[in-house]
């Protein structure tokens, strides 16, 4: 079975950077599109960016600029760059992934988040 475990989140200061690590494991599959999101008590899921595999992205309109996200097929992994960081994106961050597993097909994988904080 396929296992998704975020990583790299922790306490920052505002205007500081982290990055965030998205890793599969597990065997004969291959990660296609890969999302981050966020979510805080109360609030909905929020979309921070979404990448495919081949690598065109998009982002939250209000993140641009200041998130990134990038990938290493190779690894299995998908990276969330934050940049910049307020108080309000404190979080718990997610990652989402349409995994392909050889002979089942496609599902659609959470990891258990990590949580970021900004704060000073």
């Amino acid at each position: 079975q396929v296992q998704l475990v975020e990583s790299g989140g922790g306490l920052v200061q505002p205007g500081g950077s982290l990055r965030l690590s998205c890793a599969a494991s597990g065997s004969d599959f291959r990660m296609n599109t890969v999302g981050w999101y966020r979510q805080t008590p109360g609030n909905q899921r929020e979309l921070v960016a979404i990448i495919t595999r081949a690598g065109p992205a998009d982002y939250a309109d209000s993140l641009k600029g200041r998130f990134s996200i990038s990938r290493d097929n190779a690894k299995n992994t998908v990276y969330l760059q934050m940049n910049n960081l307020k108080a309000e994106d404190t979080a718990v961050y997610s990652c989402n992934a349409d995994i392909e597993v050889m002979g089942r097909g496609v599902a659609d994988y959470w990891g258990q988040g990590t949580q970021v904080t900004v704060s000073s």
